[in-house]
């Protein structure tokens, strides 16, 4: 029989639910579900048998360092300007922690720290960056593997509700945080096209939106 492992969960919004209930699959994983607001901690963390809720402000550094301290692993799924501060934490308690946000500069500064204290700080890992990542190599890989060419490859992921819930006009439901999502919306973007690097800036990035025809029930613009 597997080792007890004790998870801290930072963060209760629309994430969390489902990361703590995969981890409640396992009868061996014991999950901290921690947030400023001890109700919404609370509410999430009655509905599962191996859950308990407290209350932590991630910007108390005394207090971060000794909740990450107190557990075998950290999930942080709060704003991503946080991430390097739980991440700081995690180095200093030799402590494993994992995000699902791009790798910010911040975070990148920490990069030989995390392996000089010998921890795993795994990142990019939600869906956008994440699990796209994983199926565009697949696809990828098995075009090659039969001998073809990637001539172009776009991929488009995230909010995209099945054709009988998309019952507004946009076509688009917040699977996270709202504000993460417009939030996002002002991110440089930098990608390859016909051979040519392309790089824009937050504040024109809507501007180079366009029509994207999917299905009759996606209306993204």
């Amino acid at each position: 029989m597997s080792a007890q492992k004790n998870i801290l969960l930072l963060g209760s919004g629309f994430v969390a639910e489902p990361c703590l209930e995969y981890l409640q699959r396992s009868g061996n994983n014991r999950v901290t579900v921690a947030c400023r607001g001890i109700e919404k901690a609370q509410e999430l963390a009655s509905k599962y048998q191996n859950a308990t809720a407290v209350s932590l402000d991630v910007e108390n550094d005394a207090a971060l360092e000794a909740a990450v301290a107190a557990h075998d692993l950290t999930i942080s799924l709060i704003p991503y300007t946080q991430h390097a501060r739980v991440i700081k934490a995690a180095i200093k308690a030799k402590k494993h922690v994992v995000t699902t946000s791009y790798i910010s500069p911040a975070m990148q500064e920490l990069d030989a720290a995390a392996k000089e204290a010998g921890i795993v700080c795994m990142n990019e890992i939600g869906l956008d960056p994440g699990i796209d990542h994983l199926y565009a190599l697949k696809i990828i890989n098995e075009v090659r593997d039969q001998g073809g060419k990637i001539l172009s490859f776009e991929s488009f992921c995230g909010g995209l509700p099945a054709p009988e819930a998309s019952n507004n006009p946009l076509g688009y439901k917040f699977s996270w945080s709202a504000r993460g999502v417009l939030l996002a919306l002002r991110n440089n973007a930098r990608y390859w096209q016909d051979g040519k690097l392309v790089e824009i800036q937050g504040k024109d990035l809507m501007d180079s939106a366009r029509p994207i025809f999917i299905y009759p029930a996606f209306a993204l613009v």
